[in-house]
């Protein structure tokens, strides 16, 4: 069974959290502030969650929306969650994609699915696209760790 790369990940990786549920940047964004939410337990499809951790798991995602718009400069976003194979996901662990959006990062508005699919694989998750290095993943959740505090959004209970 193939180790899990969001199981691995802990509290240095996350830039901001709630008690069940984490954010952290994507290390193969779309377009830069491209970040995941991720249950910090194993789970693989939203079905696994109480209605409890659904509700915190959107809160989270909007506490982070709220910081990408502040720290991108945007009030634009693409949400997405795939399940499963056949929708695209390739990392079997729920998560939830938050894409900052601006005009004009694409010709089109919706071309960010036409983009998605000029991929290898055609899917949100693939690990043909660019990817950040491991240093440039610290910088970047540093960063957002950063403002966070700045900006007084902190989720934790």
């Amino acid at each position: 069974m193939p180790v899990c790369p969001f199981c691995n990940k802990g509290t240095n990786d996350y830039f901001l959290q709630s008690r069940r549920f984490a954010a952290i940047y994507n290390i193969s964004p779309i377009l830069p502030g491209h970040a995941l939410i991720i249950p910090k337990e194993h789970k693989e499809s939203l079905f696994e969650l109480s209605d409890e951790e659904v509700a915190e798991f959107m809160i989270l995602g909007r506490d982070v929306a709220r910081l990408l718009t502040a720290v991108f400069e945007t009030d634009a976003f693409n949400w997405a969650i795939q399940e499963r194979e056949a929708a695209g996901q390739s990392v079997a662990h729920l998560h939830m994609h938050i894409v900052p959006r601006a005009m004009g990062d694409f010709v089109d508005p919706g071309a960010w699915y036409h983009e998605l699919e000029k991929s290898a694989s055609g899917d949100i998750d693939t690990f043909t696209r660019f990817r950040l290095s491991q240093v440039q993943l610290e910088e970047l959740t540093m960063k957002m760790k950063m403002a966070a505090l700045r900006l007084n959004i902190n989720t934790m209970p």
